[in-house]
């Protein structure tokens, strides 16, 4: 069926939604626009499903949501009879369409004969996470499409371990997707759902409660925080999202009595109004933190995105001025102190285990090194982390202590398994006050840290391709990479080329061996001086990403060469 065909069927099938009809009727004449639009479905992997609002098939719309979940529940009656009683947590964030995109879930599920647990209001990732596994539910689905701009949303699912499906299981479910149609996915009454016990909603005490007092046990020097913790002053922005209330409480809870809010964004609005992208990566994010936290005096900002499993940070240089780390540096920070305070107390064990994405900083390896920890890398997307972290449980041979994403994603419980903005928030605060109480700020941590291990530079490139023209020169920049790889980049020799996709590492002289990560689309450079460089399509956007990663022992040389670097990796892309 071609893309026309399909628009033409929309207009039939959906006759009976005034509001749908009307879209695509206004489209008419803008077959660019109509081609977008249904040249294909939205895919569905192991992130769910994410794309633009309105109607199509390659859009996020009711119509999908719907569909998607009928397969979803086909899935689940297809396994383990008990399934349908555990039944399925269903959370949403603050953008638009996200409570009607949960209510029309959770109904498709009853209809379908599968016990709903509905959050009554917004709610993070992390606590999804957390209330699948302690409600022994069997899986999960959180309406979210994280820092994307607002006119997108998503639509992620979870299993029983609490942490995105893998992929042989989204496969699955994706072909249960396309083998029924939108007539099959029907709601069922919203009043009977709840009469016949289908619907359960979750309100305030259900879970928020014991979420809360897990993370407080997180938190590895608490005798500090009750001590100093006054004495930290913290600006905060949940940019308009879900991170509002957990995330204050928790600080609250551990001791940090100063934390002042911008009330410009603190409430939810899915416009984000006060922003062009909720995402605690770009600076602009921050601009009325800073303006907050420059007449306060405030010592630190923290900064959450919609869902709150993400979080970055602004804290004091060496000249008084807020300095923007990198998820990165957030990362190691929190490793060193983390290793540094657990050594101390001797809490670290002797089998402990750091885990992180193969894009992330080589800087986490050598802290953990240094502590006599083992790494771990693994893909980006953190259900891999949260595969480790099963592994590990399931042999015992290590013991799971920090895990992160170079995408300002940090975790330190298994009670979780996504990143955790809350966590990550106790943490980031608990290391300012240690930093404090010497006398200095996480910037200077991060100095020492440099000074200890060498001077480590990262830098993320992300080029945006949207549409069926995007995603075509994606395939091309990958395809001619792997066809003609470059022999040296800024004139620094290639080592290795790692191609997740057929899995082997090839050195300079040929030869081969096996990668042990799944097969996925990734080139990874290895170059001279422990220089890396990393291209990989972004699986939730469209986006191709450059990441170019370069130390020396000094920051001015790292910075140049990582310059240098980047400008040679850019015209790979061209």
């Amino acid at each position: 069926m071609t893309y026309k065909e399909r628009y033409e069927q929309w207009l039939r099938d959906f006759a009976d939604d005034p509001a749908t009809v009307a879209e695509l009727q206004a489209i008419a004449g803008d077959e660019k626009e109509i081609e977008d639009r249904f040249y294909t479905e939205l895919s569905f992997g192991t992130a769910g499903m994410r794309g633009v609002l309105g109607a199509g098939t390659n859009r996020m719309n009711l119509q999908n949501v719907r569909r998607a979940t009928k397969g979803f529940a086909d899935y689940i009656n297809a396994g383990d009879p008990s399934y349908r009683a555990r039944g399925v947590v269903i959370a949403y964030d603050s953008r638009r369409m996200s409570p009607e995109f949960a209510r029309a879930a959770a109904l498709v599920l009853c209809r379908e004969g599968i016990h709903v647990y509905l959050f009554d209001e917004l709610r993070p990732v992390p606590i999804l996470s957390y209330a699948v596994r302690h409600l022994h539910a069997v899986a999960g689905i959180v309406i979210t499409a994280s820092h994307n701009p607002p006119q997108y949303n998503g639509y992620k699912v979870y299993w029983e371990d609490g942490a995105q499906m893998p992929p042989e299981y989204a496969d699955q479910v994706l072909a249960r997707i396309r083998a029924c149609t939108y007539k099959d996915a029907q709601e069922m009454d919203e009043a009977q759902a709840r009469a016949s016990g289908l619907l359960s909603i979750i309100g305030n005490k259900e879970v928020d409660d014991d979420y809360i007092a897990q993370v407080k046990t997180l938190s590895v020097q608490p005798e500090l925080m009750k001590r100093a913790g006054g004495d930290l002053k913290i600006v905060y922005t949940p940019l308009h999202g879900s991170g509002n209330k957990p995330v204050r409480r928790i600080l609250k809870e551990i001791g940090i009595r100063n934390v002042l809010v911008v009330k410009e964004q603190e409430l939810p609005d899915p416009n984000f109004s006060t922003i062009k992208v909720p995402n605690p990566e770009d600076p602009a994010a921050f601009k009325l933190a800073m303006e907050l936290a420059d007449r306060e005096g405030a010592d630190c900002i923290f900064g959450t995105d919609p869902d709150c499993d993400r979080v970055g940070i602004a804290v004091k240089d060496d000249a008084g001025r807020y300095y923007l780390m990198t998820g990165n540096q957030i990362g190691c920070v929190l490793l060193y102190y983390i290793l540094k305070s657990r050594k101390m107390l001797g809490t670290l064990p002797e089998n402990g285990a750091v885990v992180k994405s193969v894009v992330s900083t080589e800087l986490a390896r050598r802290i953990a090194d240094s502590y006599g920890l083992t790494t771990f890398d693994t893909l980006t997307g953190f259900k891999f982390i949260a595969e480790k972290i099963q592994q590990f449980e399931d042999t015992g041979a290590y013991t799971f202590v920090f895990g992160f994403e170079e995408s300002y994603g940090f975790l330190s419980s298994t009670f979780v398994r996504d990143k955790d903005g809350v966590n990550a928030s106790l943490l980031i605060a608990e290391a300012a006050v240690w930093a404090k109480t010497q006398g200095k700020t996480l910037y200077d941590i991060l100095m020492e840290i440099y000074q200890i291990y060498g001077a480590y530079v990262e830098k993320v490139v992300s080029v945006t391709l949207p549409g069926k023209d995007g995603l075509q020169r994606m395939q091309e920049i990958m395809q001619n990479l792997r066809a003609k790889p470059p022999r040296e980049l800024a004139s620094l020799k290639v080592l290795a080329v790692r191609d997740y996709l057929t899995g082997e590492r090839t050195d300079e002289r040929g030869g081969k061996t096996a990668l042990d990560l799944p097969h996925s689309n990734v080139l990874y450079f290895e170059l001279e001086g422990g220089a890396w460089v990393c291209i990989r399509p972004s699986g939730t956007e469209p986006k191709i990403k450059l990441y170019v990663n370069t130390n020396a022992a000094e920051m001015a040389g790292a910075q140049a060469l990582n310059d240098a670097l980047r400008t040679a990796s850019e015209a790979l892309m061209k």
